[in-house]
């Protein structure tokens, strides 16, 4: 097969991917090559504008390391991970809404008892956040593993200053107690941009669009016979709640961060300044219905 043109090489292409071995390496091969010749054959791009969207892939795993991948910050921008997320998680009632896990998660997160304050010393208005992991029925989940982080009051992540902190801050691992409580103190939160001194924000200005995020508290909650929950939990009032740059913000994860006068705190802390509280119970899909 030789001499293709514009309206023969796609099926000259998928002619060639027909002998993949493994089933479903074949469905992502074909799909791949039709959905991509159809996008070329739309827009229709010159020699020169072909060649920049392969420089910017190009940049784009250039500024890839073991801080920053600008692959899932592109994958998010687009909408494409939140897309991916609710093809794999649809909710039943009584259980919470996931969203996008972020690029900012880390793997070893320090441990800590609850009711530890996990600011690692980084200035800002306390806070406290409690709540309780259930199943949809609203039976209390015991002992569940809860990992939190989220950015400081300038929006900036522990990754993002590590050499300045010297230790990671405003994340840690928790294990609910036996009725699926539980508390800990930190830091309120702001919104932030996500990196935006890459090629993915030079897209986003090419678009017309700003890189921010509303404020929020990621969480990633695991029990055994239940599905691992990755979702957050964002500001009331925050101004980027409808224009959430990676298409993240959900109703159900929307709650107050409630402005507390010094005193007696719920969980017995004594604050001389004022504080803010945030509650969410959250609920975990039951493996049978994953």
């Amino acid at each position: 097969m030789r001499n293709f043109d514009e309206h023969t090489i796609t099926d000259a292409v998928l002619e060639r991917t027909r002998d993949a071995r493994d089933p479903r390496i074949k469905e992502i091969s074909e799909a791949l090559v039709r959905h991509l010749h159809a996008f070329v054959r739309e827009v229709r791009p010159t020699q020169k504008e072909w060649a920049q969207g392969i420089d910017f892939l190009t940049r784009t795993g250039h500024m890839c390391d073991d801080k920053r991948q600008e692959f899932i910050l592109l994958s998010d921008a687009l909408g494409v991970s939140m897309l991916v997320d609710a093809i794999n998680h649809p909710v039943p009632e009584g259980a919470t809404e996931t969203t996008v896990l972020g690029p900012f998660y880390v793997h070893a997160a320090p441990e800590r008892a609850l009711g530890e304050d996990i600011s690692g010393g980084v200035e800002g208005d306390p806070l406290l956040v409690t709540g309780t992991v259930s199943s949809p029925d609203g039976q209390p989940i015991p002992h569940a593993t809860i990992d939190v982080w989220h950015s400081d009051s300038d929006g900036y992540y522990d990754v993002q200053q590590l050499d300045a902190l010297g230790q990671l801050a405003m994340r840690a691992k928790f294990h609910a107690d036996e009725k699926g409580h539980f508390n800990f103190w930190s830091i309120r939160p702001a919104a932030y941009p996500i990196p935006h001194d890459g090629p993915v924000g030079q897209m986003l200005e090419a678009q017309g669009r700003h890189p921010w995020r509303p404020a929020h508290v990621h969480f990633m909650i695991s029990a055994p016979g239940h599905e691992q929950l990755v979702t957050h939990v964002f500001e009331a009032g925050d101004q980027y709640l409808d224009s959430d740059v990676v298409f993240g913000v959900k109703d159900s994860l929307i709650r107050e961060f409630v402005r507390r006068e010094p005193g007696p705190a719920p969980d017995g802390w004594v604050l001389n300044v004022p504080y803010y509280h945030l509650n969410y119970d959250f609920g975990l899909k039951p493996l049978r219905a994953a």
